[in-house]
This record gives structure tokens, C-alpha cells and sequence, in this order.
């Protein structure tokens, strides 16, 4: 099509958008297409399209599609500038229970409760996601390793103290498990790294009694000085020694040689 010729006008009669329609119309959050222009509307409906296939239907967090998309962006930026990072891995502890003990209803009001919880604790450059089941997964970008453990332990703090209301009358309250890692600075490591080792982490802390936190700190690289002082001489103890050479004893020197 040369430049000068226009597009052809779309035809929205010819197009099956029933189902995309039904799917954003279950979405009380994404607003149905306005009736604008044919590319107005399909370019509203495209976008809707893709912020569903982001998010998870229940909870209405990120999905495990997304969250990988931020971990991939979030090892780049690390790689590029330095910066630290915390990935922590959460599961809801015996969760078997509540759906054994009160039913799978009540067991999605535990989860949507929890992810409402966890949305509160997380700041706006976080992104929060729920990983599968009764596990979440939060990427805290610069956050460093003398905070991480405070942030941690904040947020399994508040999901403990918070009751669910599961049925009228009925409150629980539920306890989560928490495990996480750092990324490491300068270093492009694979996400799925970086994911292994924060459920480890969270495998440990249910290992070990649940309703904790165990983070991977990043190894330690600084140098102290006394250490620098062993690897390089200073320009003044250069200027000692070879003063203490000069004024040694002749017959020593000969010896020497």
C-alpha cells in the first residue's frame, strides 16, 4: 500500500468479540469499550486483553507471567547499576487446613484477604504477585540487606494480627511462612536462580517451625582496613622500608649478597 492510500475502514460486524467482551465485562476494574472509532474500540479491547492475561483472576494481583517479566527487567537493572534487591517467597501455613476445615469457599477468602494484606505492606515500585496456590511472591527493588529482614518480618507481623472473616461470625486468623534472597550486585544470574534460592529459603522456614523468616544474604565484599593494609603498602611504608634498607649495616648487606 503506498503512503498516499488510506487504511480500510474495519468492519467491528465482521469480528467475533463476544468472548473477549464477556471476559472484560467479569473484570469490574477494566471498563468496557467505548463505542469511539472502529480503532478506537478495537485498540481499548486489545488493551483490556492484555492487563487480564497479566493478572491473576482470583486475587487480582500479578500473575506468575508478569512477575517473571519483572524479575528479567529487575536482574537487568541490578546488573546495569549495582543496586541490591529482595525477592521473598510467601506461603500461607497449613492452608490444607482452612479448606479442609471450612471449605474452599472460605479458602478463597483467605487468599483474597491475605493478597489484600500483602498490598498494604508493599510500597507502589514493589511488585506484589501471587505465584500459584497459597503462595505469593514480592520483587522489592532497592531494597538493601540491613532492611530486608526488618521488611520481612514486618509483613509476617501484620498477616498474623490480621483476622479473616470467613463467614458471618466466623474469624480465623492465618500465618505465613516467609523466604527470600538477594540478588547479587553487577551479576546477570538466571531468574530462575534467583527464585531457587528464595524457596529454599522459605523451605527452610517451614522446616523449621513455620510462621518465620529466613533470607540469603548476599556475600559480604568489603575490604577492611586492615585487610587493605595487608594486600597493598602505603607510599609512607614504602618510604620507611626503603630508608630502614639504607641505614642498615654494611656488613649486613654484604652478608645479604
Amino acid at each position: 500500500m503506498s503512503p498516499s492510500q488510506a487504511p480500510a475502514p474495519i468492519d467491528l460486524s465482521s469480528l467475533r468479540l463476544d468472548t473477549a467482551l464477556a471476559l472484560l465485562a467479569q473484570d469490574e476494574d477494566l471498563p468496557l469499550p467505548a463505542p469511539e472509532s472502529p480503532t478506537g474500540y478495537l485498540q481499548h479491547l486489545i488493551d483490556g486483553l492484555c492487563e487480564l492475561s497479566l493478572k491473576d483472576p482470583l486475587t487480582g494481583l500479578a500473575n506468575r507471567r508478569q512477575f517473571r517479566a519483572v524479575l528479567e527487567r529487575e536482574v537487568d537493572r541490578v546488573t546495569r547499576t549495582g543496586e541490591s534487591a529482595l525477592l521473598l517467597m510467601l506461603d500461607i501455613d497449613r492452608f490444607k487446613l482452612v479448606n479442609d476445615g471450612h471449605g474452599h469457599p472460605a479458602g478463597d477468602i483467605v487468599l483474597q484477604s491475605v493478597a489484600n494484606t500483602l498490598a498494604n505492606c508493599v510500597r507502589p515500585m514493589d511488585t506484589l504477585a501471587r505465584y500459584g496456590g497459597e503462595e505469593f511472591a514480592v520483587v522489592l527493588p532497592g531494597c538493601q540487606a540491613a532492611f530486608g529482614r526488618a521488611v520481612a518480618e514486618r509483613i509476617r507481623s501484620i498477616v498474623e494480627s490480621t483476622p479473616i472473616t470467613i463467614a458471618p461470625g466466623v474469624a480465623i486468623n492465618v500465618t505465613v511462612s516467609i523466604g527470600g534472597s538477594f540478588t547479587l550486585p553487577w551479576v546477570r544470574s538466571p531468574i530462575s536462580l534467583w527464585i531457587e534460592r528464595a524457596d529454599h529459603q522459605l523451605y527452610r522456614a517451614k522446616s523449621e517451625g513455620r510462621n518465620r523468616v529466613c533470607l540469603d544474604f548476599p556475600p559480604d565484599s568489603t575490604v577492611s582496613a586492615e585487610e587493605k593494609g595487608l594486600l597493598f603498602y602505603d607510599v609512607q611504608d614504602q618510604d620507611d622500608i626503603g630508608t630502614s634498607i639504607d641505614q642498615s649495616d654494611p656488613a649486613d648487606s654484604a652478608n645479604r649478597k
